[in-house]
């Protein structure tokens, strides 16, 4: 008995729908229904719900990945998140972790982006390539670099991205679908976290293919002369003006709540994609808490 590639991939949707939370089982199902076409293989469900979210001023909540293991993104998928970011920029995560990590996510419809290490074409091209819904672009400094950026993540005529033989083309058993449904569905996010491009944002809120602007405090804050102090005051009066600039333009915006409290505030100055932290964070908070709950003293030079 033999598989058609279609009917195996419809198999692993199936399972995986029935092994999700109830509201993401809707929302994947629907993300599905609503965006299936003829070649629906080719369909980034995590990229089209996205943009949907994002285009509706619907908040959504995502957690950083730094650690290799994919049941990380495993388990932020079932318990309801809309987005992960694996973060490629800093750390030691390899391209072959990034991918499992993708995996995981693209088969349970939360939406897989990377922040890349650099805007670099030949990067950018195999990050899309192994099954990202987008890219976090960082430390841009200026509307060109941010556009060559989109060209990278982009097929021609919108940009300058190679066709491969990946997972992105279902290993080239589907390259024209998949190509033409690519730009379209493809996320692309800038950091805005330097000084630079905080001077240039009226050049970048007008460009082409950009879905939201992610806030960087802390980058922001080292290319504005006060490294290591996101809070001074002269950066919090910045940045709050470019995020008044940006929502004024009609432009979604994300940032991370690093404190639980920052949550509701952040929500309330309009932020609608929302980190809720670092899963190295998460673990360290749940540790001090439960060694405090056993009577266990931390010591200084914890993490925490």
């Amino acid at each position: 008995m033999s598989i058609e590639p279609q009917q195996l991939e419809q198999i692993v949707r199936d399972a995986v729908l029935r092994h999700l939370p109830s509201q993401r089982r809707v929302s994947a199902a629907a993300t599905l229904e609503n965006g299936r076409t003829a070649n629906s293989s080719c369909d980034l469900p995590g990229a089209i719900s996205f943009k949907r979210k994002l285009a509706s001023g619907e908040v959504s909540y995502g957690l950083w990945i730094t650690l290799e293991s994919p049941s990380l993104t495993e388990i932020a998928a079932r318990m309801g998140f809309d987005w992960v970011v694996i973060d490629a920029e800093h750390g030691h995560l390899d391209l072959r972790v990034v991918m499992e990590h993708i995996r995981v996510a693209n088969l349970s419809g939360m939406t897989a982006l990377v922040r890349v290490s650099d805007i670099h074409q030949g990067l950018i091209k195999r990050i899309m390539d192994i099954g990202a819904d987008g890219i976090l672009v960082p430390q841009a400094r200026s509307a060109e670099e941010i556009s060559a950026a989109v060209r990278y993540a982009k097929y021609p005529p919108e940009g300058i991205r190679g066709i491969g033989a990946e997972r992105s083309t279902r290993w080239a058993s589907n390259i024209g679908s998949c190509v033409r449904a690519a730009n379209e569905q493809t996320l692309v996010i800038p950091l805005l976290e330097t000084a630079e491009a905080g001077r240039d944002l009226a050049r970048i809120l007008e460009l082409p293919g950009i879905d939201a602007l992610f806030l960087g405090p802390h980058d922001f804050a080292a290319t504005s002369g006060h490294p290591g102090t996101a809070g001074h005051p002269d950066v919090t009066r910045r940045l709050d003006a470019l995020r008044v600039q940006a929502r004024a333009a009609g432009k979604p915006l994300g940032i991370v709540a690093f404190a639980l409290d920052d949550i509701a505030r952040r929500r309330d100055e309009g932020f609608t994609m929302i980190g809720l932290g670092f899963d190295t964070g998460f673990f360290i908070r749940a540790a001090k808490e439960a060694l405090e709950r056993a009577g266990r003293v931390i010591p200084p030079n914890a993490w925490h």
